[in-house]
């Protein structure tokens, strides 16, 4: 490596306010928080371990989370050496061998957006020149995925464009948690292993014994999401009558549902600059709630979120850690965030060992 080579890229060291909650790891009544829970010595899993063709390796996005899955799993994290040029350019070297190897590539293309994609667009090629047997890409949250149709004149539909890119640089299948639209599957020609959430923020919500609980889509592209979990609650259904006048801002219309009098969890996947989810707690509010409750898969949070979200009557925003979620956003006490690394271990030793997935379903 030539003297233009910075020091290794820093990983982000995870928040010990983080409370980690998965149904296979540890109930969530005990669950108070502290850190990630190592759950291959507790459930004596380990029978991978001797897989020498296994293996998980983890980009710079969410190093935390791989090292969960990784402990879920009862396999050692894949050695790799990343580093950057002066100038910005991405060095990947893989540090072991991996000649027709199993590979998972955990990585979501969390902000900054771009360069995590590029990132992992360079592992997965360093992969398939070191001859691995089979590629998966792990990416718990999937960038670019607002933008899957032409919804304006002259726009690009750049969730087909990432699909296309990962296709190319050599990934042969693909895991991915709650994306933005359901259809986005639909852009890849490998397979693609489409997980939820959902059970893992149930059984949180469950603990909580909320009174007279509804749940809410905050808009009507929603309303399947929320419907499902809003069956597994055993809760009524309401919705948000949302318009998006512009990128990242909306007008909250009316409620269609009865919430008078009655407490709301707001489902949505993705919270990222907090507008419309602080525009929906003062309409449900304002319609008679008595308290509101927020989840999502993916807590972005972007821009003013943390502030929004500080200064609203929310009385909690529960988010998973498929992305690293801030320090100030933890700091507020609003926010609580479960781990996914049970559901993404239990996924990839069934991928591995090419037996169902559809019982992770329920």
């Amino acid at each position: 490596m030539s003297e233009e080579t910075q020091d290794e890229m820093t990983q982000a060291t995870p928040n010990t306010a983080t409370i980690v909650v998965d149904p296979g790891i540890v109930p969530a009544s005990i669950a108070t928080g502290g850190q990630p829970v190592k759950a291959a010595a507790d459930r004596k899993r380990g029978r991978l371990s001797d897989d020498k063709r296994f293996k998980i390796f983890s980009g710079s996005a969410n190093k935390p989370l791989c090292e969960e899955v990784c402990a879920f799993v009862g396999v050692p994290m894949g050695q790799t050496k990343m580093q950057k040029f002066s100038d910005g350019e991405i060095h990947f070297q893989l540090l072991e061998n991996v000649r027709g190897a199993d590979v998972f590539v955990v990585q979501p293309t969390c902000f900054p957006v771009d360069q995590h994609l590029v990132e992992l667009l360079i592992m997965i090629d360093a992969l398939k020149r070191a001859s691995a047997g089979r590629i998966t890409v792990v990416i718990p949250y999937y960038g670019y995925a607002r933008q899957d149709r032409k919804d304006r004149p002259r726009v690009a539909i750049s969730s087909k464009l990432v699909a296309d890119l990962l296709q190319t640089a050599g990934a042969n299948r693909a895991l991915l948690v709650d994306l933005h639209a359901a259809q986005i599957q639909g852009f890849f020609n490998i397979p693609v292993d489409h997980m939820f959430a959902s059970p893992v923020l149930v059984s949180y919500f469950r603990e909580l014994k909320l009174p007279n609980l509804t749940v809410v889509s905050p808009d009507a592209g929603g309303v399947e999401r929320a419907r499902f979990f809003a069956q597994k609650m055993e809760a009524p259904l309401a919705i948000v009558d949302k318009r998006r006048t512009d990128i990242n801002v909306t007008e909250v219309m009316h409620v269609i549902g009865d919430v008078a009098g009655r407490s709301c969890i707001i489902l949505d996947d993705i919270v990222d600059t907090a507008g419309t989810l602080t525009k929906t707690v003062e309409a449900l509010l304002k319609n008679g709630a008595t308290q509101v409750y927020a989840c999502a898969s993916h807590g972005v949070l972007s821009g003013p979120a943390v502030e929004r979200i500080a200064a609203s009557q929310l009385k909690e925003l529960v988010v998973t850690n498929t992305i690293p979620i801030r320090a100030d956003a933890i700091a507020t006490g609003k926010v609580k965030v479960l781990s996914v690394a049970g559901l993404l271990g239990r996924t990839i030793e069934s991928i591995h060992m090419e037996t169902s997935v559809s019982t992770l379903f329920s």
